[in-house]
């Protein structure tokens, strides 16, 4: 590379819980094709496969969010410039987490994990993080979906083939940690899914509800969005109406990674 040739940004993809990083891939070769240089590394204890993952879920289990984070700032910390952090679901927490700190300089968070101070707990959401929160003992254990709990958490709004494609596809055991820290998070102090919203010398933020979520319901979205209006930074939102848990995923994913490098543009990024 000539002196005179930009640096790619370099952009860092989080995935959530239950889903494989490799999910990711049709991301990545779309800003790979704007110019970016983007990886998508998995979750302490994920393997590098969707089947060798499932094979030794154990590795997965008892990480909680602190745990995650640190794994992707080790990642960004190899990095000569900070990157931009895409992340769904959990990973939507994760990245904010990481911009807020400092270690990015744009982040996008699609159908974010409940951060500390969003009040909504809709019956939906209760509903789809039952298969961990019903048994405390789960906190240190690593929980798999069923395909019925896949349909009604990601898959509800595509064809129920499609749906049980990207259960086949994707999913992986995922740690419960992370729910019962975000669930208990308005009741502790210290809650490891509390994020500094009220900075205002951070890069840009931009929050993507699915009206159809049942994980993670737009007006838990939306509320996360409005932690931040005494921040004078950018954050921005958009809601997709029609679109479930698993719009990163499906036959729709382009979309929303469309809008996302547009609105990276936007930024200047």
């Amino acid at each position: 590379m000539s002196p005179s040739t930009p640096v790619p940004t370099p952009v860092v993809f989080v995935h959530g819980l239950w889903i494989h990083s490799d999910s990711w891939r049709n991301w990545a070769d779309l800003y790979r094709r704007a110019g970016y240089d983007p990886i998508a590394p998995g979750w302490p204890g994920d393997a590098a496969t969707v089947a060798e993952t499932r094979q030794n879920p154990a590795a997965v289990g008892n990480h909680g969010i602190d745990d995650i984070t640190a794994s992707y700032l080790r990642v960004i910390n190899g990095f000569g410039a900070q990157p931009v952090v895409v992340g769904h679901s959990f990973g939507g927490l994760i990245a904010q987490k990481l911009l807020a700190g400092g270690h990015a300089s744009a982040a996008v968070a699609i159908d974010p994990g409940q951060i500390k101070g969003v009040r909504p707990v809709p019956l939906a959401q209760i509903r789809a993080g039952l298969p961990v929160l019903s048994r405390p003992g789960n906190k240190k254990k690593a929980v798999s979906l069923t395909r019925k709990q896949f349909r009604y958490a990601f898959g509800n709004a595509v064809p129920q083939a499609e749906s049980d494609e990207l259960f086949d596809r994707w999913t992986i055991p995922g740690p419960g940690r992370p729910l019962f820290e975000a669930s208990t998070a308005n009741f502790s102090r210290r809650s490891p899914a509390a994020v500094d919203t009220g900075k205002h010398d951070r890069g840009p933020l931009l929050v993507i509800g699915g009206g159809r979520d049942h994980t993670v319901p737009e007006v838990v979205a939306r509320a996360a969005h409005k932690l931040y209006a005494g921040s004078r930074a950018t954050t921005d939102y958009r809601a997709f109406p029609d679109r479930g848990h698993s719009l990163v995923l499906d036959h729709g994913w382009q979309e929303i990674a469309d809008f996302t490098l547009a609105w990276l543009k936007r930024q200047g990024i």
